[in-house]
């Protein structure tokens, strides 16, 4: 819509209506209001003050370069004489240059050229020669004219005479008709008639021709007159353009000279008269006089319909030609396929409606385009996983480049493939932009918002205790008797597969105790308990001294950089060697107090109670050290310490509470499980409300099985909690995937060997999150090049039927620790001969699980030489071949035993007896001493003096 206020103007350029009032004031345009009307000329003047104001000017087009493409098809006969069609496609490329507007003035050099006085008085004096030569043809103009108007005048004279002229004649000749009518009647009727019809005859006849000429003499005195007015509308037309183009010059010369500090650009030449469109020849229409019609006008030729469609006018480049591929596409030539280029023009299947000149020039502009010569180097933000089309979006590249790059780094992907951050940073670097690892759209931001409870008040509370050590070197034991219970004795095979948490109230204070499993299987739960804790107290048997497992928990606890105290049991045995045992520790660098280090040593009896005292003192020094301090009323965090599914409650997790208080009705947030605190239990079992710093406690109402180690956090908005639990879920699995994509190539080889190895695939269950993890990674490190452990599915909680389902699919074994298979799934197992293997120590699975893979393994096979020939006589003969006669030297010769044939020393053949005879007839076996004869099995060549080795292979189990 065109704008035809100020207001409606400031409104399309979308800037309030007192700046644009503002704007056109300084550019000379005088409006007082925003309802004031504004012409095409206000915009033009506004529009040439804003280039002048900010220095721009109007682009000109330097060239245009087109592309050709031909296509022919030649026919040549391959090796075979077969006619074969060949596509041979050619391009050819031109470029135009624009030459209709010749420049007036050379290319300035690189400073602006300065106009003196000089220049300016010889511009002033050429002005006024132009305003002279303006004179003149206003005068003859004005001459013109006047000769115009007599001629009109002389013409409106004769055509009132000539009225005259012939209104008398009429007169007068009615007159005489009247006088010679009355004539007529005197003489006699008959006689008189046709005399009087000549008489009025002649008269008319005389009128007409007159008023032919007449007639004749007034149309030519028109078209003198026509010719006149065209020649004074040109004259007057050309006058008023040379008077403008000479205005607008001493306009810019006067410009010029009231900024006289600027240096001044040379004033663009003055547009010349615009001449009437004359149609000018192509290289293939070339122009024709047959082109214009007879009829038109000068300068009033109307464009053909189409004509702004064309994409290059003739008249503005030095030669054109069309494009052969433009006329083979649509009908008529118009490029309407998809094919064509694409743009946003009128002609373009992306553009829209409209056309006009308008469009049409905003074509010629884009054809101007020019690549930018120095490449982009962007800042690419990579989360942990990305798709390959989001990552070609961040770049600013097609999806099919990065997939190419993907191609080259060894990696095939699809555009909707996952990748994982690392391999997205090597494209990224690759193709030549900066590459950042970043955590985008993350819910998790807002847990950070959180603090660390620093508007609370800190208090003391408890330490946590964990006693770590090697497996039967009595942590369980010492812990039962500081709680005054049988823990022990309740573990099956006597060992702890769990960490249990207490806290224990004694004399001197409380203290929470994380008893951890001194099994090698159980790395991972001893490295969560050393990250939980405080102070670890380090259980070392006098009599056994430092083992592995004693070796990697001083490493744990170094690891988590808490204080160890050396607790040195069982010194009430015979065989305890105190002594020992602490120059074994000093040897892995813990060194006691009494040697100068920080660690203290007690000497105590899990069964007596000796040293008891004095490790809970020394225990209670060290947490007085450590200042521990949390704070209470603040929403409560935690660690997961265990984890498991129980079929009547649901996910059940032990969660240590390490700051603030957890209460029930609580929501929480755990890994990525989420949910409201529905029950609370302590370590005996027994339900409480509120749960303070250093307190473990059993929480049930959680979506799933937490991970182990997780942190626990009390969420003020449940929505929140969901919406974290889930994007932590999405993007576990998300790396998981993308993690597996990367692997693939990697793991071709293996791949490919893989029909080699032999697999055992297991289905394992059991009862809580850390035994899952010990038992799954003890079970894979019995793996070997020949067969491997497969671990099929892993969870926590009961063998239900869809185990025993994939069980039936995958041919798996399913293992039971401490979980049970319900009637269901027993009875299904049984029908389908599914083999459930129960067990309650992790000693008798790993053991059973290995004894399995030993006897999946391929039996060793030995050779065993039993008896030495020699080679005394050879027999041919036709129907059976070469019989050897030999004196058995050395061993046994039994019939069909292996055989090999040596020739100096070298084997020529290995194969088998095929008779063995002494004298005429069979024997099983000849012994050493003996002769006997025998021919070989598909073989001939024997020759006297070889010598023949028999040998048996014996096939020998093998044991991981």
């Amino acid at each position: 819509m065109a704008s035809n206020n100020v207001a409606q103007f400031a409104t399309e350029l979308k800037m309030p209506a007192d700046l644009l009032l503002t704007q056109l004031r300084s550019a000379g345009v005088e409006k007082s209001s925003t309802s004031d009307p504004l012409s095409k000329d206000d915009k033009d003047k506004l529009l040439d003050h804003l280039r002048r104001t900010h220095g721009a000017g109007a682009e000109e087009k330097k060239k245009i370069t087109l592309t050709r493409k031909e296509t022919t098809e030649i026919k040549q006969a391959d090796a075979n004489g077969k006619a074969r069609t060949i596509q041979v496609a050619v391009k050819k490329t031109r470029t135009f240059v624009q030459r209709d507007e010749p420049l007036t003035t050379t290319p300035a050099p690189a400073p602006a050229p300065v106009i003196d006085a000089a220049e300016v008085a010889r511009r002033e004096e050429e002005a006024k020669k132009q305003a002279e030569l303006i004179a003149r043809q206003e005068a003859d103009l004005r001459e013109k004219q006047e000769r115009l108007a007599k001629l009109e005048a002389d013409k409106a004279a004769q055509d009132k005479a000539n009225a005259e002229a012939e209104a008398a004649a009429k007169k007068e000749a009615e007159a005489e008709a009247k006088e010679e009518a009355k004539k007529a009647a005197a003489a006699k009727a008959a006689a008189a008639a046709p005399a009087a019809a000549a008489a009025v005859a002649a008269p008319a006849a005389d009128n007409a021709a007159e008023e032919a000429k007449k007639k004749a003499a007034a149309e030519e005195a028109k078209k003198k007159a026509a010719a006149v007015a065209k020649e004074a509308a040109e004259q007057a037309a050309a006058t008023e353009r040379a008077r403008q183009a000479v205005a607008d010059e001493v306009a810019q010369i006067k410009a010029m000279m009231n900024a006289p500090r600027r240096a001044i650009k040379a004033p663009e030449p003055a547009p010349a008269p615009v001449k009437p469109k004359v149609a000018e020849g192509t290289l293939h229409k070339p122009a024709t006089a047959a082109t214009a019609k007879p009829g038109d006008k000068p300068g009033d030729k109307k464009p053909a319909v189409g004509a702004d469609k064309k994409s290059i006018k003739s008249a503005n480049v030095s030669s054109t030609w069309s494009d052969d591929a433009k006329k083979r596409g649509a009908p008529g030539g118009a490029n309407k396929g998809r094919g064509a280029p694409a743009g946003n023009g009128r002609d373009s299947w992306r553009g829209g409606k409209g056309g006009g000149r308008r469009h049409h020039q905003s074509d010629d502009r884009e054809t101007n385009f020019q690549a930018p010569t120095e490449a982009v180097v962007k800042d690419v933000h990579v989360p942990e996983t990305i798709t390959v089309a989001e990552l070609a979006h961040k770049m600013s590249v097609k999806a099919s480049e990065v997939i190419k790059q993907l191609m080259k780094l060894g990696q095939m992907c699809t555009i909707n493939q996952v990748l994982d951050q690392e391999t997205a940073m090597i494209v990224v670097e690759e193709m030549g932009h900066k590459a950042h690892a970043a955590e985008m759209d993350d819910p998790e931001a807002i847990l950070a918002d959180q603090g660390e409870h620093a508007h609370f008040e800190a208090t003391p509370r408890a330490p946590v205790v964990t006693v770590m050590g090697h497996v039967d070197h009595g942590k369980t034991s010492l812990l039962d008797y500081i709680r005054r219970a049988k823990v022990a004795s309740g573990e099956a095979g006597g060992i702890t597969q769990h960490i249990g948490a207490y806290h224990v109230d004694t004399p001197r204070g409380m203290i929470t105790f994380l008893d951890t499993p001194g099994h090698e299987a159980f790395t991972a739960m001893r490295a969560r308990g050393a990250k939980a804790t405080d102070i670890v107290i380090l259980v070392v048997a006098a009599d056994d001294g430092v083992m592995p497992q004693t070796k990697e928990a001083i490493a744990h606890a170094k690891a988590a950089g808490v204080p160890l105290v050396v607790a040195i049991n069982k010194i009430d045995k015979p065989g305890g060697n105190v002594d020992r045992v602490t120059q074994e520790l000093v040897a892995e660098s813990v060194v006691p107090e009494e040697y100068g280090g920080d660690s203290p040593f007690v000497p105590v009896s899990a069964k007596t109670g000796v040293g008891i005292d004095t490790l809970l003192e020394q225990v209670l020094l060290q947490a007085e050290v450590l200042e521990l301090k949390a704070p209470v009323e603040s929403p409560a965090r935690g660690l997961v310490v265990e984890g498991r599914l129980d079929k009547g409650k649901g996910p059940v997790a032990t969660v240590l509470v390490q700051s603030g208080t957890l209460k029930r009705g609580d929501v929480i947030l755990a890994g990525s499980s989420f949910g409201r605190v529905r029950a609370m239990l302590d370590e005996n079992g027994k339900p409480i409300s509120e749960a303070g710093p250093s307190i473990p406690v059993e929480i049930q109402g959680l979506t799933e099985v937490p991970q182990a180690g997780e942190e626990v956090m009390v969420m003020a908005d449940e929505r929140k909690a969901r919406e974290i639990g889930l994007f932590r879920q999405g993007k576990f699995r998300d790396v998981k995937l993308a993690k597996q994509q990367a692997a693939k190539l990697e793991n071709m080889f293996d791949q490919m060997a893989e029909g080699e190895v032999k697999n055992l695939p297991l289905i394992i269950k059991t009862d809580v999150q850390g035994s899952q993890e010990a038992l799954v990674a003890s079970l894979q490190k019995l793996s070997t090049s020949e067969v491997r452990v497969q671990v099929v599915h892993a969870a926590v909680g009961g063998i239900t039927e869809s185990d025993v389902n994939l069980a039936v699919a995958s041919k798996a074994v399913i293992i039971g620790f401490n979980a049970r298979a319900d009637a269901q799934a027993r009875k299904l197992a049984e029908s389908n001969g599914v083999d459930i293997r129960y067990y309650n120590i992790i000693y008798d699975a790993i053991e059973e699980v290995k004894a399995a893979l030993s006897g999946m393994l391929a039996p060793e096979k030995r050779e065993t030489v039993t008896g030495q020939l020699e080679v005394r006589q050879v027999i041919l003969v036709s129907k059976v071949g070469a019989i050897a006669g030999c004196l058995v030297t050395d061993g046994v010769v039994k019939r069909s035993s292996s055989v090999r044939l040596l020739r100096n020393n070298i084997v020529v053949w290995t194969g088998e007896i095929d008779s063995l005879k002494r004298f005429k007839d069979d024997a099983k076996e000849v012994r050493a001493g003996l002769e006997c004869g025998l021919s070989l099995k598909n073989y001939n060549d024997i020759q006297v003096g070889d010598s023949l080795e028999v040998f048996e292979v014996q096939e020998i189990a093998r044991t991981l």
